[in-house]
């Protein structure tokens, strides 16, 4: 190819930048005017439902050569930048910076929304119930770990619902200043920890694990222990400038944690919805059995079941149950209806848009 055509298709997309910034700019004009008219009407400006209207769409035009993931990536960004026009959105996740927690943010709001690490699960919590925050993000449960209790411990009797979720593939690294040889000491999550064990195992016999509130906390110990090593994610790594110095480390090549979005108010149906909910049964024979049989006679699909103790009642359990549907649907509101009547407590945890999980 001669200098001259690689300069005519330099031009060619100089100008279509130019195009698409001026495009841009007429978007966020409009987003502009959205915000106002959403803070005159008391409309919030987060709206998981419209998102992913927008996000769906914005799938179906794709003709190509951009795979459609790529275009949902550009497009987060986009609406986090119209988001951040409209009326600043905080959201608490797990910290420090660098967390699994924070990079789960960062893919569902972007980078124009103001993060606002935790210490703990149970701050997140607190930061949205008590309004210093508009929505938080929290670890539920993990591919090959299972649950994450104190998630489920919190949403018993949170006023909170769940208002989205997100699935997010999880790669750890081992992170530390000394040579694998010399690690003596392994900080991490204990989720983290859990996920490595094999290769701790066969790679560091010697070290011994040490939990941590967070991996970014981790890395934070290990950064100033000269044995010490930290389990962490590779943007960990490039943040608090701790080497890493194995990748890939986790046993499962497949490990996806899945979080889910905490926030106030309740979220209209997409017709590709998920619905959550919380419920004890009787302490009796079948009693499990006859309060989900009702969604089975109207084939709603059980996406997953969880037992979780009861804290004042020794070997009664309560159940999280995810299912197909939203909870304004007819099936699924008929389903809730009958449930209730075959259980001793049911809360509706919320219905939410369902997220495709990472392939």
């Amino acid at each position: 190819m001669k200098r001259r055509d690689v300069e005519g298709i330099r031009r060619g997309i100089r100008d279509k930048d130019r195009q698409l910034v001026r495009l841009l700019g007429e978007r966020a004009r409009l987003s502009v005017e959205m915000g106002r008219m959403k803070a005159a009407t008391g409309l919030a400006v987060f709206d998981p439902v419209q998102e992913r209207r927008v996000l769906d769409e914005i799938a179906s035009l794709n003709e190509g050569p951009l795979p459609s993931e790529a275009l949902r990536h550009i497009w987060r960004e986009i609406l986090s930048s119209s988001r951040a026009l409209q009326a600043p959105l905080s959201v608490a996740c797990l910290g420090p910076e660098g967390s699994f927690a924070h990079l789960a943010a960062l893919e569902r709001f972007g980078r124009g929304a103001r993060m606002a690490p935790q210490v703990t699960i149970g701050g997140v919590f607190d930061a949205v119930e008590k309004q210093r925050c508009d929505l938080g993000v929290v670890p539920l449960e993990n591919s090959v770990e299972g649950p994450v209790r104190t998630t489920l411990a919190r949403l018993i009797a949170t006023p909170l619902s769940i208002r989205g979720e997100i699935c997010l593939r999880i790669s750890h690294c081992l992170l530390s200043k000394a040579a694998l040889g010399r690690i003596r000491r392994v900080y991490s999550h204990p989720q983290a920890l859990a996920q490595c064990r094999q290769w701790l195992a066969r790679r560091l016999p010697l070290a011994v694990p040490v939990e941590t509130e967070s991996t970014s906390a981790a890395v934070l110990q290990a950064r100033g222990d000269r044995q010490g090593a930290a389990i962490a994610s590779r943007l960990a790594s490039e943040m608090y400038g701790l080497p890493a110095v194995e990748a890939g480390i986790e046993d499962h090549p497949e490990n996806t944690t899945r979080f889910i979005v905490i926030g106030t108010g309740a979220n209209g149906p997409t017709g590709k919805d998920k619905t959550s909910v919380l419920f004890s049964t009787q302490h009796r024979p079948g009693a499990l059995h006859a309060a989900l049989a009702p969604f089975a006679s109207a084939g709603i699909n059980l996406l997953r079941i969880e037992s979780h103790p009861a804290r004042d009642r020794m070997w009664q359990y309560l159940f999280f149950v995810d299912f197909e549907g939203h909870a304004e649907d007819r099936a699924v509101k008929d389903g809730l209806r009958k449930l209730k009547r075959k259980t001793a407590f049911l809360k509706v945890l919320g219905s939410y848009p369902r997220e495709v999980e990472p392939s």
